[in-house]
């Protein structure tokens, strides 16, 4: 929940973030200078690909937590069994040693979004955060009975 609260006053703090600059950006192309419109633009471009990416980052999040929900109602989420040093980081033998299991398991179903989603969740807890996203990304796809690509 706290992550969640976090996540909202970030993207709020964003959002705003994002008004005062496309606010500048008008500003500058009421000038009227040539100029003037061509920066006004250019930080036009800056608050739409924040607020574009903010949008998709936003959808992925609840399309995995709606996941996450469902796998956990159906007592399918991972177990916690990773050791962890003194200071409660994750020891990366055991994280490798899981990330096997979970590999396995998908390559014998790679059509459950199921074993997607563990072995998404398999790389995150192997500092792999690139092939955990595309690896959750598979499973959403999967779930929502859409087209994955191969590969």
């Amino acid at each position: 929940m706290r992550a969640r609260v976090t996540y909202i006053v970030l993207a709020a703090v964003l959002v705003v973030y994002f008004g005062l600059v496309g606010s500048r950006g008008v500003i500058l192309i009421e000038q009227g200078t040539a100029v003037t419109v061509a920066f006004g633009l250019a930080v036009l471009v800056l608050p739409l690909l924040g607020l574009w990416f903010l949008w998709h980052t936003t959808r992925f999040a609840r399309r995995a937590n709606r996941l996450a929900r469902e796998l956990d109602a159906e007592g399918g989420l991972p177990v916690d069994e990773l050791v962890r040093t003194p200071s409660g980081r994750i020891d990366r033998d055991s994280a490798d040693a899981v990330f096997v299991r979970r590999q396995a398991e998908t390559e014998a179903a790679p059509d459950d979004w199921r074993c997607w989603f563990r072995l998404a969740v398999a790389y995150h807890d192997a500092r792999d955060t690139p092939r955990a996203r595309k690896a959750m990304q598979r499973a959403i796809a999967l779930h929502d009975g859409r087209s994955v690509p191969a590969g």
